[in-house]
């Protein structure tokens, strides 16, 4: 027994510094790796670590506010928020998916088929454009993976009144259409980063620093007023309707600065309606579309000849017996206009007194004047989709007589009313724009001023004895030219019972403020002559812009008078 106790006394002390060797070797692997990972890795671990819980994240800036001229808001970016996901990490939500399907109102073979990626895409949408009110339920959820990001969407408060020109834009917020398009760069502003402490579930717990700076979008000004728009849209459409016609046009300018007043085109469409942005709905057509001008050319003709002095307003030209051959083709007047004054040419809209004015001249010299007011080039309105139109000098005295009358070239209606101001500012070409202007434009001479003049006091007498008598305003002396073409086949030549209605003015005479071109498309109600159909529309628009901005009335005729004008038929060729 006492042996044992021996043994028993050496062997204990051998196991006590055993467990004492041990238990020091692991005392010193811990101080070792402490070591390692506080002092020799600190800089490493600390980075793995940041990698692990912070994140870049890009902050989206805030498109630009367009307004009108009066400050009213046309297009304003508000805030929304995307369901975002780290589609490594919501692969292992499991049965959490069906609730978060169920939740994006979406299937879950959709979540699946935006998770079912590449091992190292970091980043995918599931949802986008959500009020912020509902991205926060669905963040709530605590679904791994799963974060909310802010982003912005487009409304338009005027809706469908100024879709053609405001436009519209993506889901990304990039302009596709009007001046959201054209300004993209202006109203789009420069996208920031910042980063973000995340938690285990990739949740955003807290906002770090700003790494990049946020520039948020420019306000656009438009030359735009809302009022006189409002006023436009109501009248071509009601001149469409009530003339059952395809469609409609009109485009006021300020004569002074050139800034486009109002545009509309009918039928039209609502921007914040995705369903109605359909492809070609929403072509702004006063500035893509291109047509014969027809008689609305003739005041351009007879500024040549007065220029030139081949002519005077007293001049006398024989358009009987109402029809006129050039080259073997056939000119006609709606009616035997018999012998006519230079000024009645204008006034009867005679097709044979203008070509034979125009043949008195050579065909560069008409080509020269209607390049120099603006045809054949674009007006710079700064609109997407703008067309030049075509204008070409042709040297057939056929070609030559039928451009006199506004056949053989193509314009657009903002071409047309930009021409017109030549005669509103006294021979002056004004550059078209759709920004707001504080000051008149400096413009170019194209015309003598004593020649523009004289042409505005033809004009005014078309609108009170001659094919405009409906474009008539009670008070206000009004200038202006109606026309009517035959609108051209698909394969070439003219329909015969499909015409385009136009007429192009400007008022008050004595101090001109407004240049307004109307077009009425393909009307079928029994009338077709611009006289007709688009004087009224452009009387009452006329009417409702010199009320707006309260421009004195410069003409004594009472409205009873102008009233009992307005029910004479005017006609034109």
């Amino acid at each position: 027994m006492s042996q044992l106790l021996q043994n028993r006394q050496k062997f204990y002390p051998r196991r006590h510094w055993f467990c004492f060797a041990v238990m020091l070797l692991g005392f010193m692997g811990l101080f070792a790796r402490a070591f390692q990972v506080q002092v020799l890795e600190s800089s490493q671990l600390r980075s793995e670590g940041e990698i692990r819980q912070i994140r870049t994240l890009p902050v989206k800036p805030v498109r630009g506010v367009i307004t009108d001229r009066q400050g009213e808001i046309l297009a304003v970016s508000t805030p929304l928020d995307a369901i975002t996901a780290d589609p490594r990490e919501l692969r292992k939500a499991g049965p959490d998916l069906e609730r978060l399907a169920a939740a994006l109102k979406i299937p879950l073979n959709q979540i699946n088929s935006k998770i079912d990626l590449p091992a190292n895409k970091k980043f995918v949408y599931l949802r986008r454009h959500l009020p912020p009110d509902k991205a926060q339920q669905i963040q709530q959820l605590g679904i791994r993976g799963v974060t909310t990001q802010r982003e912005y969407g487009r409304y338009y408060p005027a809706g469908t009144l100024v879709g053609h020109i405001v436009g519209f834009t993506d889901i990304d917020d990039h302009g596709q259409e009007g001046v959201e398009r054209s300004f993209d760069n202006h109203l789009s502003g420069v996208e920031g980063q910042k980063r973000v402490l995340i938690d285990a579930r990739h949740r955003v717990v807290e906002d770090i620093e700003s790494v990049r700076s946020v520039h948020h979008g420019r306000k656009l000004n438009l030359s735009l007023d809302l009022r006189i728009q409002a006023a436009m849209r109501r009248h071509i459409r009601k001149a469409v309707l009530q003339n059952q016609a395809a469609g409609g046009s009109a485009v006021m300018l300020n004569c002074r600065t050139g800034e486009v007043l109002a545009m509309v085109n009918f039928p039209d469409f609502n921007p914040n309606d995705r369903a109605d942005i359909t492809a070609g709905n929403f072509k702004n057509r006063a500035v893509t579309d291109v047509f014969e001008p027809g008689s609305t050319i003739k005041p351009f003709t007879l500024s040549l000849a007065l220029a030139k002095g081949v002519f005077t307003p007293d001049s006398r030209i024989m358009t009987g017996p109402g029809v006129h051959y050039v080259g073997g083709r056939r000119i006609q007047d709606v009616r035997d206009y018999g012998d006519l004054s230079f000024s009645e040419v204008l006034i009867k809209s005679s097709n044979i007194g203008a070509a034979k004015v125009a043949l008195e001249m050579a065909p560069k010299e008409l080509y020269d004047t209607l390049s120099a007011v603006g045809f054949g080039h674009t007006t710079g309105i700064e609109l997407p989709g703008e067309q030049s139109g075509l204008l070409v000098n042709r040297e057939r005295p056929v070609d030559h007589a039928w451009l006199s009358f506004g056949y053989g070239l193509s314009a657009t209606l903002v071409q047309l009313a930009r021409a017109y101001g030549v005669f509103a500012t006294e021979g002056m070409l004004v550059p078209v724009t759709i920004r707001r202007e504080t000051k008149t434009q400096a413009g170019i001479r194209v015309l003598p001023a004593d020649v523009a003049r004289q042409i505005t006091l033809m004009l005014e007498r078309v609108v009170s004895e001659g094919t405009a008598t409906r474009a008539v305003v009670p008070h206000y002396r009004v200038a202006g030219k109606t026309g009517t073409v035959h609108k051209i086949k698909p394969g070439g030549g003219y329909e015969k019972d499909r015409y385009r209605s136009l007429i192009a003015g400007f008022a008050p005479v004595s101090d001109p403020r407004f240049v307004l071109v109307v077009m009425i498309d393909d009307p079928k109600g029994g009338k077709h002559f611009g006289g007709e159909v688009a004087a009224p529309a452009f009387g009452n628009i006329m009417a409702d812009a010199l009320r707006l901005h309260r421009v004195a009335p410069d003409a004594p005729e009472s409205t009873l008078e102008i009233a009992a004008r307005r029910g004479g038929l005017a006609t034109d060729a």
